[in-house]
């Protein structure tokens, strides 16, 4: 007991005397995060968390969303292709789009086209489609055919679907290379 007594002593001592060290022992995310205010293009405040550290699951893709405007075929092509479709790419990505754009009867004869980088131009000649003017193919809205190039390869062409992309594999984040266009049919 004669041992331990001077050590609470001391140690009751210096919390007294060095208050900073003892509140140091508190949790950090006991306050709650800085914003960032800022005004939107309309003039409205507008704030945003300051991000200070990693957070994985605080930024995520948005969603695609349902153009009324589009076709509803296009739609039910994008869940054929996500029912067919497989977990790797078979690398045959035109043809599963092919059969999806058959099945739903959004289009009544099978392209011709043997290259994905030509998927585009026949669809809009041959088919009733459009090229919409996107640059990003997370804008593209649910059922929209996206077409790729590539400069010695066939090209990549895939579905725009709720929650991710699909050709004859399914894949949540869009093609790395260079998107040629957004293709709908009104």
């Amino acid at each position: 007991m004669r041992k331990i007594l001077p050590l609470i002593v001391l140690a009751l001592g210096c919390a007294v005397l060095f208050p900073a060290m003892a509140s140091a022992t508190t949790p950090a995310h006991s306050h709650p995060p800085s914003k960032f205010v800022f005004k939107d293009p309309s003039g409205r405040p507008t704030c945003v968390d300051v991000i200070d550290k990693y957070q994985p699951n605080k930024i995520v893709r948005p969603c695609a969303k349902a153009d009324r405007k589009v076709d509803p075929k296009l739609m039910r092509a994008a869940t054929i292709a996500e029912e067919r479709a497989h977990a790797h790419s078979r690398r045959q990505c035109w043809h599963y789009v092919k059969e999806a754009l058959l099945a739903a009867g959004v289009i009544r004869s099978r392209p011709t086209t043997a290259y994905a980088k030509e998927a585009g131009q026949e669809l809009v000649n041959n088919f009733g489609f459009k090229q919409l003017p996107l640059s990003d193919p997370y804008q593209a809205p649910v059922g929209s055919v996206l077409v790729y190039n590539a400069n010695r390869a066939a090209g990549h062409v895939e579905i725009r679907t709720k929650d991710g992309f699909v050709s004859d594999f399914r894949s949540k984040t869009p093609s790395r290379r260079p998107l040629l266009g957004v293709y709908v049919k009104s």
